[in-house]
């Protein structure tokens, strides 16, 4: 089971121009479309007076992809389409781009346009670093406190990793995040004790 993906560690941008129209692509590492709204409400006040803000993101992996484009005014599929392309073309995920683009007063045409905002993805993306994430499951459980030292060795031989424990009594509330392709092992080995 694949269980990474690649993504961007921060924010990057890079800007573009062509006839005096000036093109501003900003790249955000995002997990989730709340994010991506805090983003592209932050970008339209820095940027009030710019003609469009087109973006495109994907959030998620396999068969839980979520995605959008926006082309915020300018001709149909000439630049949340071109950007999307090339999130997809670098093969990352849990990101948004925006390009945020101010009118120098020549039209550019469609293969123009698509050209513009395909070559400001492009920048935002090399100029951001782009890195490995693991993707991870949360497991909940309940064992006797006298079971410790066997579900310790459970959790150290599977790499699970301990988020939180709680103590009752002589019985132990715990969670652990361990990556996704470990993750039915894990349960697997924990069936004696009760998963939540």
């Amino acid at each position: 089971m694949e269980d990474t993906y690649l993504t961007i560690s921060d924010h990057s941008e890079s800007t573009y121009k062509d006839k005096g129209s000036r093109f501003i692509a900003h790249a955000f590492p995002v997990d989730s479309e709340e994010e991506v709204k805090v983003h592209l409400e932050r970008l339209k006040k820095l940027y009030f007076d710019a003609r469009h803000h087109c973006y495109a993101y994907k959030i998620g992996t396999g068969n839980d992809i979520r995605f959008r484009t926006n082309d915020d005014g300018e001709p149909s599929g000439s630049s949340a389409k071109p950007i999307y392309n090339q999130i997809l073309s670098a093969n990352i995920t849990n990101v948004l781009i925006v390009v945020v683009r101010y009118f120098g007063g020549t039209k550019l045409g469609i293969p123009g346009l698509i050209n513009a905002y395909k070559t400001s993805a492009i920048g935002a993306i090399e100029n951001a670093k782009i890195v490995e994430k693991t993707i991870v499951g949360k497991i909940s459980f309940e064992y006797d406190y006298e079971d410790m030292n066997n579900v310790m060795k459970i959790i150290k031989e599977t790499g699970a990793e301990i988020q939180s424990s709680i103590f009752g009594g002589n019985r132990v509330n715990s969670s652990v995040i361990i990556r996704k392709s470990q993750e039915e092992i894990l349960k697997s080995k924990l069936t004696s004790y009760s998963l939540k």
